[in-house]
């Protein structure tokens, strides 16, 4: 397990001093400099965000990227954001977190079972990458799922984050076409190589907000998680 954290650092490391896409680096940057209001006594993370969790992960939650004012300032996956206190307090009653609630990259949570990355890696104006900078941040998602070998779910958390997850299945060769993959909150699916996949509305203020993604339905994804990945 030492040999494959280590391995995980070492990838963590290489994104964190990615600069292929100058439209994200140059918008993390403004955002770190100017700042929000409300952390003006912050030192923004400013950097791509690394990936999260337990190496030994049987479950891998999927997002789409980091929130400007959230993990862009942090430096931690949905750390310091509305997205961030839906998750974290279901992955906590899930049995995935050591606590509900994430503020820092040093608050002391840990993950147990459990790894949390996204598709982009830095934060885009208005919460769109391009299709470009997408594609740049593919490797980084091949990289993780060859070195996580004990992954048996993915919960993919928005439709960015399910569409990521097939063209990676298709880079890969496990997957030859997309046909039969419909994103819907719920929808399950099962790879040729045995992997499961849960789709899930992303835990954004614009879903928890509305209602449309309540705690009863986010939570009975995690919990089906543990149940496909044997778990519980």
């Amino acid at each position: 397990m030492g040999s494959l954290a280590a391995s995980l650092d070492a990838l963590n490391a290489r994104i964190v001093g990615c600069d292929l896409c100058p439209r994200l680096r140059a918008h993390c940057a403004e955002v770190a400099r100017t700042r929000r209001r409300a952390y003006a006594d912050w030192e923004y993370w400013g950097r791509p965000v690394p990936s999260f969790g337990d190496p030994a992960a049987r479950v891998m939650a999927l997002g789409l990227a980091p929130g400007a004012h959230g993990s862009n300032r942090t430096g931690r996956p949905f750390t310091g954001d509305g997205s961030g206190d839906f998750l974290y307090p279901v992955l906590h009653e899930a049995g995935f977190a050591s606590q509900p609630r994430a503020v820092s990259r040093h608050d002391g949570m840990r993950l147990t079972g459990l790894w949390i990355t996204a598709v982009a890696r830095c934060a885009p104006p208005a919460n769109k990458p391009t299709p470009e900078e997408l594609r740049n941040c593919a490797p980084w998602l091949d990289q993780e799922f060859a070195l996580l070998t004990s992954l048996r779910v993915v919960v993919c958390l928005g439709r960015i984050a399910f569409d990521g997850l097939l063209a990676h299945m298709q880079r890969t060769g496990q997957l030859t076409a997309r046909t039969g993959f419909r994103f819907a909150h719920g929808a399950e699916y099962r790879m040729p190589g045995g992997l499961h996949v849960i789709a899930s509305f992303h835990p954004s203020l614009q879903n928890t907000n509305t209602g449309r993604l309540t705690r009863a339905m986010f939570l009975s994804v995690f919990q089906r998680a543990r149940e496909l990945a044997t778990l519980t």
